[in-house]
Protein backbone atom coordinates (compact mmCIF):
# COMPACT_ATOMS: atom_id res chain seq x y z
CA UNK A 1 0.00 0.00 0.00
CA UNK A 2 1.17 3.74 -0.88
CA UNK A 3 2.58 5.85 2.06
CA UNK A 4 0.47 8.75 2.31
CA UNK A 5 2.30 10.74 4.81
CA UNK A 6 2.32 14.64 3.63
CA UNK A 7 5.68 15.30 3.02
CA UNK A 8 5.40 19.08 1.68
CA UNK A 9 6.75 22.41 3.66
CA UNK A 10 2.65 23.17 4.29
CA UNK A 11 1.53 20.06 5.82
CA UNK A 12 4.13 20.47 8.50
CA UNK A 13 3.51 23.76 9.41
CA UNK A 14 6.18 26.02 7.88
CA UNK A 15 6.36 29.65 9.14
CA UNK A 16 4.68 31.87 6.42
CA UNK A 17 6.11 35.30 6.05
CA UNK A 18 2.78 37.30 6.00
CA UNK A 19 4.93 40.65 5.65
CA UNK A 20 5.57 39.36 2.23
CA UNK A 21 2.57 38.34 1.31
CA UNK A 22 0.37 41.80 2.23
CA UNK A 23 3.42 43.47 -0.27
CA UNK A 24 2.52 41.50 -2.25
CA UNK A 25 -1.16 41.84 -2.21
CA UNK A 26 -0.41 45.66 -1.92
CA UNK A 27 1.70 45.70 -5.20
CA UNK A 28 -1.37 43.77 -6.94
CA UNK A 29 -4.17 46.02 -5.84
CA UNK A 30 -2.08 49.08 -7.18
CA UNK A 31 -1.48 47.08 -10.24
CA UNK A 32 -5.00 46.18 -11.07
CA UNK A 33 -6.06 49.67 -10.23
CA UNK A 34 -3.71 51.51 -12.55
CA UNK A 35 -4.29 48.90 -15.23
CA UNK A 36 -8.05 49.63 -15.19
CA UNK A 37 -7.47 53.24 -14.68
CA UNK A 38 -4.88 53.22 -18.15
CA UNK A 39 -7.55 50.83 -19.95
CA UNK A 40 -10.33 52.76 -19.77
CA UNK A 41 -8.41 56.17 -20.28
CA UNK A 42 -7.20 55.17 -23.70
CA UNK A 43 -10.72 53.40 -24.80
CA UNK A 44 -12.07 56.98 -23.89
CA UNK A 45 -9.28 58.64 -25.44
CA UNK A 46 -9.45 56.51 -28.59
CA UNK A 47 -13.53 57.03 -28.45
CA UNK A 48 -13.03 60.94 -28.18
CA UNK A 49 -10.03 60.94 -31.28
CA UNK A 50 -12.20 58.69 -33.85
CA UNK A 51 -15.95 60.38 -32.91
CA UNK A 52 -14.96 63.87 -32.55
CA UNK A 53 -15.08 66.67 -35.76
CA UNK A 54 -11.12 68.14 -34.21
CA UNK A 55 -10.39 64.30 -32.99
CA UNK A 56 -6.66 63.95 -33.89
CA UNK A 57 -3.83 62.13 -32.24
CA UNK A 58 -2.68 64.88 -30.35
CA UNK A 59 -6.22 65.83 -28.87
CA UNK A 60 -6.20 62.47 -27.78
CA UNK A 61 -3.17 62.37 -26.15
CA UNK A 62 -4.31 65.05 -24.00
CA UNK A 63 -7.77 63.66 -23.41
CA UNK A 64 -5.77 60.24 -22.25
CA UNK A 65 -3.17 62.18 -20.28
CA UNK A 66 -5.81 64.26 -18.64
CA UNK A 67 -8.17 61.28 -17.35
CA UNK A 68 -4.85 58.90 -16.20
CA UNK A 69 -3.85 62.03 -14.20
CA UNK A 70 -7.52 62.56 -12.75
CA UNK A 71 -8.21 58.58 -12.38
CA UNK A 72 -5.23 58.51 -10.50
CA UNK A 73 -6.01 61.42 -8.30
CA UNK A 74 -9.63 60.25 -7.86
CA UNK A 75 -8.27 56.99 -6.82
CA UNK A 76 -5.39 57.56 -4.79
CA UNK A 77 -4.35 55.67 -1.70
CA UNK A 78 -6.99 56.26 1.41
CA UNK A 79 -6.21 55.61 5.22
CA UNK A 80 -7.92 52.54 5.83
CA UNK A 81 -8.79 53.99 9.33
CA UNK A 82 -11.13 56.23 8.61
CA UNK A 83 -12.98 57.69 11.57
Amino acid sequence: MADQTPTGPLELGAKMDYSEHENTYKLFVQLAKWGTIVCVALVAAMAFGFFTAGGSFFSALVVFIILVAGGGYLLRDIPAHIT
